[in-house]
């Protein structure tokens, strides 16, 4: 089977950077699986894409040395099974708050005897290979976003939970949870001080930790903090901020 290039990094400990695309495009799909990410996720939570479009979407990614992950739409078992089996090489899961939560998302990542997910991996055997059956459970990688205050309460009880590869900090909705506004985060702030506590007990843990950053350069000092997967912005916001940009160099300003 077609080995998942962020085992590896994790393994090595190792920066891993992930693209995030929100636009429906399997040509910007493309093009993102070639700019240099580690992995590339397809958002269907919040992107403007459903299912058809992720597909195209996972097809164009798997013909770039990226890793085509998702953000599944919400912890519900069968959507997750559609989109491994479409090709998903991980899934990024919103609002999981429990260790119990957590347990649903593994055991719609694998098969039995370890999870409950359902056989027929159709376009996810054409991108892993032959033996995919085999060897999925090892290569797909659940990942619970970590983003209300009871998962901040609960933290310790989900990063005890046997067989979870990552957690991924969603500090925007974690701001609404803790009466702050997103993107609004400050040294002192509760939310600044959620993230650190996530971090320092997923350390402790030893387990790897992700996050949403809203720039570059934010994405810069997280991997200096301490997280090993980050994410610089999506395609959205990268975009339009280029065409602002070439919008006052082209007025001189």
């Amino acid at each position: 089977m077609r080995p998942n290039k962020l085992r590896r990094l994790i393994a090595e400990r190792r920066p891993i950077v992930c693209g995030w695309l929100a636009i429906p495009s399997s040509y910007l799909a493309e093009g993102a699986g070639h700019s240099g990410y580690d992995c590339v996720a397809v958002d269907l939570q919040h992107g403007m894409i459903g299912f058809e479009a992720a597909v195209g979407m996972m097809q164009a990614i798997s013909a770039t040395p990226a890793v085509p992950i998702v953000r599944a739409p919400s912890l519900e078992g069968h959507s997750i099974m559609h989109l491994l089996d479409a090709g998903a090489y991980g899934v990024i899961c919103p609002m999981v708050s429990t260790a119990d939560d957590v347990r649903a998302l593994l055991s719609a990542c694998r098969y039995p005897p370890l999870g409950r997910r359902s056989f027929g991996p159709a376009r996810g055997k054409l991108y892993g290979g032959a033996d995919y059956f085999d060897h999925a459970d090892e290569a797909v990688m659940a990942i619970p976003m970590i983003e209300t205050a009871e998962a901040l309460d609960n933290i310790d009880d989900i990063l005890a939970v046997p067989g979870l590869d990552m957690i991924y900090v969603g500090p925007n909705d974690l701001a609404l949870e803790l009466g702050e506004r997103p993107s609004a985060e400050t040294e002192d702030s509760k939310t600044a001080k959620a993230i650190a506590h996530i971090l320092a007990r997923a350390n402790a843990a030893g387990i790897p930790v992700g996050i949403f950053c809203a720039s570059p350069e934010l994405a810069r000092k997280r991997l200096d903090e301490g997280f090993q997967m980050v994410t610089p912005g999506n395609d959205f916001a990268l975009a339009t901020g280029a065409m602002a940009s070439a919008v006052k160099r082209s007025l001189g300003q």
